[in-house]
């Protein structure tokens, strides 16, 4: 005769499938929200790229190039970063490898911080929209915070000399472009993935709050986001969004304002500072396919992004409603 389960037990289980059935709820709202802004996006782009019309948006980049200590050449790449993501960006700069001057570590880890702090601006700046606060302003703030970030980084190694050798670049020749069929396919896997990964974001943010461990996530980051004026209650979503993206972090602030447990103010603070550093993991590796020194993609990028949202917040505090 089966023993039947105790009391706690039965209690625990029950809890632990309302938790995941929960969670999978929860993914399924936020990502038919975001396919809903992703989808027209990756149309459109993908028009604007079989168009060629991206190195015309190129032009405006071209000159800053130089405030930078970058050959005026890498403005086309960063606009491919910026309209598309690092990996186009990284493509487009593979093909002009050859009429390129030697780039130094110096020059590959400040264009490099550049891609990590401005890339798919239209993209994620409609996902940060979502949250509620403005696609301007964060589009504004990430490639302003990504212009001044390369200006400091090139005056410090410029008046240090430092990392002045020449930079051993690792990409690969490009390939040809996918077919429009397996671009299509391609987008649609990506698509099926980030529901999956946001499905298991839910339901471990949900295990999170019943334990009570969010609890230890708050007190540790405590220190550093009351610093920025940030409630320490979404320290969930900065950790979230510092280790894999802006995506996903935004899609537990989502979850975390339906709750209103972050203000406005802390939903703002913390968009920003992801929008600054985030994937710190994952895009800072791809960083190292062109000698970005992880000192300047991850140390000085994270020294940046906090004091920038320091100021940033300070503005919105005056200002009051800065989006």
């Amino acid at each position: 005769m089966a023993i039947p389960p105790s009391f706690p037990a039965a209690l625990s289980f029950r809890l632990v499938m309302r938790g995941i059935g929960a969670g999978f709820a929860d993914a399924a709202h936020l990502t038919r929200n975001l396919y809903i802004v992703m989808i027209p996006i990756i149309i459109a782009v993908k028009i604007l790229a079989e168009l060629d019309l991206i190195r015309y948006l190129a032009m405006p980049l071209k000159p800053f190039m130089a405030l930078v200590g970058l050959p005026a050449d890498l403005g086309i790449v960063w606009a491919f970063a910026i309209v598309i993501n690092i990996y186009a960006s990284l493509v487009v700069l593979a093909g002009m490898l050859p009429s390129l001057p030697t780039l130094t570590v110096a020059q590959a880890t400040v264009f490099a911080t550049m891609v990590l702090i401005a890339h798919g601006l239209i993209m994620e700046s409609r996902i940060a929209q979502q949250c509620g606060v403005s696609f301007h302003g964060q589009f504004i703030i990430r490639l302003a915070g990504a212009m001044l970030c390369g200006m400091l980084m090139h005056f410090l190694y410029s008046a240090t000399g430092t990392f002045q050798q020449p930079a051993a670049i690792l990409l690969p020749s490009p390939g040809p472009d996918p077919a429009l069929a397996e671009w299509a396919f391609g987008e649609a896997r990506n698509l099926f993935y980030i529901f999956w990964i946001i499905s298991a974001l839910m339901i471990l943010h949900r295990f999170l709050v019943y334990s009570r461990m969010d609890r230890l996530l708050d007190t540790v980051f405590a220190p550093l986001l009351i610093l920025l004026g940030i409630n320490p209650k979404a320290a969930t979503c900065v950790v979230v969004g510092f280790s894999m993206g802006l995506l996903y972090g935004s899609g537990v602030i989502i979850k975390e304002s339906q709750t209103a447990a972050l203000s406005k103010k802390d939903i703002f603070c913390a968009v920003t500072l992801i929008g600054l550093a985030h994937a710190l993991i994952e895009d800072t590796l791809l960083m190292l396919l062109i000698n970005g020194d992880i000192s300047g993609t991850v140390g000085l990028r994270l020294l940046f992004a906090v004091m920038f949202s320091l100021l940033i917040t300070r503005i919105y505090a005056v200002v009051g409603k800065p989006g």
